[in-house]
Parts: structure tokens; sequence; C-alpha cells
């Protein structure tokens, strides 16, 4: 085989660059993870503060919402997909038919 064909298995570094959307996005997901040190949060706050993405955790959009926040075509496909999904435990299940019933859905 020629050594044309095979693919590399480690990129270039060039291609290996991330794409500044990326970047940014990881670095904000890092300062609102609870796990993180606080010496990566400062680093990720520098990185941020390079791109010109100040981070405002009061503006962070993730698990934080409460039930009157969340969308409620969205909470209503999630239920209905739990109650589809064989992985899905049977006590879960008869929770989000009761949650459906409740929603009138």
């Amino acid at each position: 085989m020629d050594e044309g064909d095979i693919p590399k298995e480690v990129p270039r570094q060039e291609e290996f660059a991330g794409e500044p959307e990326n970047i940014v996005r990881g670095h904000k997901a890092n300062l609102s993870n609870p796990q993180t040190s606080d010496r990566a949060k400062e680093n990720s706050r520098r990185v941020l503060e390079s791109y010109d993405e100040p981070y405002d955790a009061s503006q962070a959009s993730h698990g934080t919402a409460e039930q009157g926040d969340k969308d409620p075509g969205n909470v209503v496909r999630g239920l209905k997909a739990s109650i589809s999904n064989p992985g899905v435990s049977e006590g879960a299940k008869k929770a989000a038919r009761e949650k459906l019933g409740q929603l009138g859905a």
C-alpha cells in the first residue's frame, strides 16, 4: 500500500487549531463548571478577554431554568421521548405519563 493512501493519525498543527467559536464556547463551559479549579477558570477568563468575549455568569443559560422558563413544546417532546425509550425504567415512564396528563398533552 502506498503511504499516500494511509490517513494521517495526527493532524498538522494548523489543521488541529480550533475554530474561534468552539474555543470561546469551551472556555465559557469551563467557567460555568463547578468541578473546574479556580486556576483553570482564571485562564479561561483571560482567553475570553483576548477574544473580546467577556463572560457573565448571570447570562449562562444551562441547568438553572425553572419549569416556567422552559419551552412547553420541548417539555412535552422530552416526556414523550422518555415514554418511548426502551432504556427508561417503567417508573420513569409512569412519571412521564403523569406529567403529560398534568400538562394536558
